[in-house]
């Protein structure tokens, strides 16, 4: 067991499922990007309407303390009714609420997700109190005796926290693991350059590292690297590279010029196609999990979390990408952030009956 903190964002989710024939998918036939259109003007029955807790901080927390560590939460929420729901789900859950913050100033985080087609949800977001995160919500108190110090999107002013919140877990000894997010690495990518030092755990999607290649760049070209399987044999973000074209990288390159800057471990994630994982030992590969996808949200905190406390733990990178991916999966199965996360004896139980669905491989050695 470790003692983990969680800062970030705390979100109460309502989620409509409509039916495909009610809701047009368009998809660009040149761009990765699809889009749902919605009739002006027109009431749509929806197939259901349901309401949960959320938010990147409660996600991670919630994994956490279901894989039997002790959590508590540091976010900020409103005086409302959402406030109330996302403080009982807490307290259920088992994770302390000690670095909880309430305020009159904003209401809670409120995030509105319509769900249709492929079920990866359009979302309709008020951020509410998750952006007046302040240094002095920071205590370092909260951070004393934390092994694990999780860091999840930090919203508007709150992203200004970013720096000392690193700065104060790395000072109480604690595995420091990030996933900052779209509009966090794009408006503030030099201050997290300058904290890849104190930072274990770098968990980003394959846009945002994408978004990093600026940062990244003229740190000297490494896509030389001889791979220990054939290219053709590659994952396709492996073999393709980062960015689009006239503005790309290698995405070996790109993880060992991460590393350089210092942070431990680097982890891009690539959907339904796996995650990459950049450690000392070289560049690994672990491959998703096929499920039938009820919900795509929060399938990023379930690895990254589960990653974070795994690697903190000891455990190989093998275990732990495995545990990650399994963990999405659950996750994925259900429309919430939350239903499918794993208990301990859960995640081992699939660890043994399920370990060849998430194959590992070793696609780059630099030691």
């Amino acid at each position: 067991m470790v003692s983990a903190l969680t800062i970030g964002s705390a979100v109460f989710d309502i989620i409509t499922i409509a039916a495909d024939t009610d809701i047009e998918k368009v998809t660009l036939k040149n761009a990765t990007s699809s889009f749902l259109m919605l009739e002006q003007g027109r009431k749509i029955e929806a197939l259901s309407i349901t309401q949960h807790v959320g938010g990147g901080a409660v996600n991670a927390a919630v994994a956490m303390a279901r894989l039997g560590h002790q959590v508590s939460a540091l976010v900020k929420m409103g005086q409302d009714p959402a406030g109330e729901a996302i403080l009982e789900r807490l307290t259920q859950e088992g994770i302390g609420t000690d670095a909880v913050f309430r305020t009159g100033a904003l209401p809670t985080g409120t995030a509105v997700m319509v769900s249709s087609h492929d079920k990866n949800a359009t979302i309709f977001t008020q951020r509410g109190a998750n952006t007046l995160l302040v240094d002095d919500d920071l205590d370092p108190e909260h951070f004393s005796g934390r092994d694990v110090v999780y860091i999840t999107n930090l919203s508007n002013q709150s992203a200004d926290c970013f720096p000392i919140a690193v700065e104060r877990a790395r000072k109480a000894g604690a595995f420091v693991a990030s996933n900052p997010g779209i509009r966090q690495l794009t408006s503030r990518p030099d201050e997290l350059m300058r904290s890849l030092p104190s930072i274990d755990l770098l968990a980003i999607n394959k846009i945002e590292a994408a978004s990093l290649i600026p940062a990244v760049r003229g740190s000297g070209d490494l896509s030389t690297e001889v791979p220990f399987v054939q290219r053709d044999a590659m994952p396709a973000l492996a073999q393709d590279g980062l960015g689009s074209p006239g503005y790309k990288m290698p995405l070996a390159a790109f993880c060992r010029m991460i590393r350089s800057h210092g942070v431990s471990n680097i982890l891009i994630t690539d959907g339904p196609e796996g995650a990459y994982l950049g450690t000392r030992e070289g560049l690994f590969h672990c491959s998703a999990i096929k499920v039938e996808v009820k919900g795509t949200v929060g399938a990023g905190d379930a690895y990254n979390s589960t990653l974070a406390v795994f690697l903190a733990s000891g455990r190989s990178v093998d275990d732990s990408m495995k545990a990650a991916a399994m963990n999405a999966a659950s996750v994925i199965s259900d429309i919430d952030t939350q239903t499918g996360l794993l208990d301990t004896q859960s995640l081992e139980r699939e660890l043994s009956s399920r370990s060849s669905e998430a194959g590992v491989t070793k696609l780059f050695d630099w030691t």
